[in-house]
């Protein structure tokens, strides 16, 4: 009796080990028995949903894509490689955010003019805030885009740091509304050039890293970007800086990156261009709010058509044609590019060909006249 209760013992341990390993062997990427050990990282479902399918790998009109970054100066077969994937892309003109100012400036621009596709990257020039906002900064740096636009530049970008990190020689902040920023505003609207202007984050970033934030994910891949209110002003302390820099200035275009971080939220961002007739926005880096809203998004885009340039941000050639299919199908329940970014489907918008051609070229040909024209059918 004692005999066979000590093998069911052993019998009984034995098992236990196997169970043991076998866990540690699917949490290192094997098989799993038990799924409730997944990650929410891991858990990526197949769909079952058996729906018409649309891909679209080339725009339907050509695309100004508003929002790029690239290494000042680029050229040669990166430029070249660049270029192809464009005409496969339909974009006929990148606006590089990335220009740098004064002699950087001047070198980029001019390696774009000298390469055999000289007109399809134009050029925004950026304040230098190395040295902090100085007394005296704005009527300098102002003068420098004065340069840099002679050189050049067809705009002015202003970075996600300005309202966040830039500082004052007391070490402190410095708001988005900072009066001695005037003369730099004020000098875009004599040179007749926009200002891009990337300001805060998603409002999330600024809230609690816990199970009830939509970017949790986001936030637990990308530390970096949390926004904690014992470092950071608040979304809406900075969102309300903007603003009173947008009515400040009213003889200046600004263009409120990734549509003002309201994308969320159209009818706040209505009623934003309704107040600040000043101001346009751009999509880049927005796609996984459209997609999901694809009514609301719709009846934004019928009504504020003439407000809204297509914008991509990073560029990754293979990531243009979700834009592209979220813009002109009506496509169901199709994967964004990016899961950290959005854990949930797109669905199409469906955009009218009138709509499409505001959003893709025509808006940006009117904002930004530096634009070379030639290539784009009613210019």
């Amino acid at each position: 009796m004692m005999r066979r209760g000590i093998i069911v013992v052993c019998v009984i341990t034995l098992i236990g080990v196997a169970v043991s390993l076998t866990a540690q062997t699917n949490r290192r990427g094997g098989a799993r028995a038990d799924d409730r050990s997944l990650t929410v990282e891991e858990y990526t479902p197949r769909s079952t949903l058996v729906v018409p399918q649309h891909p679209v790998p080339s725009a339907k009109f050509p695309v100004v894509d508003i929002h790029s970054h690239h290494r000042p100066g680029l050229s040669g077969e990166r430029w070249s490689t660049i270029v192809r994937e464009m005409d496969e892309l339909n974009l006929q003109v990148l606006v590089n955010l990335s220009g740098g100012n004064g002699a950087t400036l001047a070198r980029g621009v001019q390696a774009i003019r000298e390469s055999p596709h000289p007109g399809r990257m134009v050029v925004f020039a950026n304040l230098d805030f190395g040295n902090g906002v100085t007394p005296g900064f704005g009527d300098r740096a102002a003068a420098q885009l004065e340069r840099d636009v002679a050189a050049g530049a067809v705009g002015l970008k202003l970075f996600k740091n300005f309202g966040l990190t830039v500082r004052d020689p007391q070490g402190r902040r410095v708001p988005v509304d900072h009066l001695e920023l005037n003369p730099v505003w004020e000098m875009c609207a004599r040179l007749d050039i926009p200002v891009l202007i990337h300001t805060g984050e998603p409002s999330e970033f600024s809230q609690p890293v816990d199970r009830y934030n939509e970017r949790w994910l986001e936030l637990i891949v990308r530390p970096g970007r949390r926004l904690p209110s014992d470092r950071y002003p608040s979304f809406e302390a900075i969102m309300a800086e903007r603003d009173r820099l947008f009515e400040r200035h009213p003889e200046t275009r600004f263009i409120a990156a990734h549509m003002g971080w309201h994308a969320n939220d159209l009818g706040r961002l209505g009623a934003m261009l309704d107040r600040l007739p000043n101001v346009v926005v751009e999509t880049g880096a927005i796609l996984y709010e459209l997609g999901r809203q694809p009514l609301a998004a719709r009846a934004f885009f019928a009504e504020y058509a003439d407000r809204v340039l297509f914008g991509k941000d990073s560029y990754a050639a293979d990531e243009f044609p979700y834009y592209w299919r979220t813009f002109e199908t009506r496509d169901e329940y199709f994967d964004y590019y990016r899961r950290y970014h959005a854990f949930w489907k797109l669905y199409g918008i469906g955009l009218s060909d009138d709509i499409l051609r505001k959003v893709y070229y025509e808006n940006a040909l009117r904002v930004v006249p530096g634009i070379p024209r030639g290539a784009f059918p009613t210019f």
